[in-house]
């Protein structure tokens, strides 16, 4: 049997601790290096990488040019978190939490940051008025799972993601515990897609645009092959509803956006342009 860890009285960083960021955790914040940010000729600066954080922000920006709304056109450019380079002091300037994504608004005499992905998709949604109602009711509905989404990820993500996935072993307590909080949430989703067609009603919101790259994806099997094991079949409701936003053309586009692994057509580093994501998904076969 394994020793228990016993805490040391004042914590220390060990000088590798193993797993996929040992490289780049630290305990501390701020800038590492100096280096400015890239700028691109639109209003709208994105500064992210194709995670499921990533792709909320990159999915509502698609969404809105849809819709018609051409001051939605944005840069996307590419920060490669295993690089490091959101520490870099043109980034630490827009977010000083070190966390993609961040946005940049230009388009006002004196341009506006935005970071946490959740503040980016309630200030898009508010600078554009399109998915949160204006009615107070159902924008409170929003707004609840919205912040759940934001209160709930970290469990996914940081909890069952990285000791299932990332941690450099497999261990029984942690994996236990973040999958049974992970299953619980999924059966929470899925008692509500029962009521509705939404999460937050029967309107396509931001609170869908937040927890689809998370949940979606999680049991459509895009994340952490861990669909099996989680028994994401169990949820009807809940693959519905990943299913329908999955077939979203603006879905399709944002969630392909700072992505650089899977197949050709999966991947998109930097988006400066519609006519990049046409040409990415030009490429994927005939079905």
């Amino acid at each position: 049997m394994m020793a228990s860890y016993v805490p040391a009285k004042v914590w220390t960083q060990e000088s590798d601790n193993g797993g996929t960021w040992a490289s780049i955790n630290r305990p501390t914040a701020g800038a590492r290096h100096e280096q400015t940010l890239p700028k691109g000729k639109h209003s709208l600066q994105l500064y992210s990488m194709g995670t499921p954080n990533g792709q909320k922000v990159t999915i509502m920006l698609e969404e809105l040019l849809a819709l018609g709304e051409t001051a939605a056109e944005y840069d996307a450019h590419l920060i490669k978190i295993g690089d490091g380079d959101q520490f870099s002091s043109g980034f630490v300037d827009i977010n000083p939490n070190s966390k993609i994504p961040a946005l940049l608004d230009t388009s006002i005499p004196t341009p506006i940051n935005v970071f946490e992905s959740g503040a980016i998709l309630l200030y898009l949604a508010e600078k554009f008025s399109h998915f949160l109602p204006k009615d107070l009711a159902a924008r409170t509905q929003v707004m609840n799972w919205l912040f759940w989404l934001q209160g709930s990820a970290p469990y996914l993500g940081g909890g069952f993601g990285h000791f299932y996935a990332y941690a450099p072993e497999k261990l029984e307590y942690p994996i236990n515990r973040f999958a049974m909080e992970t299953k619980r949430q999924l059966d929470l989703l899925d008692k509500q897609l029962a009521k509705q067609s939404y999460i937050a009603g029967e309107e396509y919101s931001i609170a869908d645009i937040a927890i689809w790259p998370w949940y979606g994806c999680l049991v459509l099997g895009d994340i952490y092959d861990a669909a099996t094991f989680l028994d994401v079949e169990s949820y009807p409701n809940l693959q519905r509803w990943a299913k329908q936003i999955a077939a979203r053309s603006a879905v399709q586009r944002g969630k392909i956006v700072n992505r650089t692994w899977g197949e050709p057509w999966e991947m998109l580093a930097e988006r400066h342009q519609a006519q990049d994501i046409d040409a990415v998904l030009a490429l994927a076969p005939s079905t």
